[in-house]
């Protein structure tokens, strides 16, 4: 069943206004976000300034049983032996 060049025809006809669709939406978007006149809204230097909160901690959590249950990690001691070799780069 070959295509006829009535059929490629119209597959390039639908491919071409597949390409254009994308050209025309491409273009929108890009003057959309970057080209159009961007509206500044002024806002008073009231409006932004924000109060910190008081920070307080609670020790209290520290003495919960669960925690005294954990186990500090065993100190491990350092390397006796030499590191490295004299020269990394030759062949063992």
């Amino acid at each position: 069943m070959a295509i006829t060049f009535l059929e490629r025809e119209k597959i390039q006809r639908y491919l071409i206004l597949v390409f254009l669709a994308i050209v025309l939406i491409t273009i929108f978007l890009i003057w959309y976000n970057f080209l159009r006149k961007q509206e500044f809204i002024i806002v008073e230097p009231e409006e932004i300034l924000i109060l910190p909160k008081k920070i307080e901690i609670d020790f209290g959590i520290l003495k919960s049983p669960i925690l005294e249950e954990l186990k500090p990690f065993e100190e491990i001691p350092p390397l006796e032996e030499k590191i490295g070799r004299e020269n990394p780069f030759i062949p063992y």
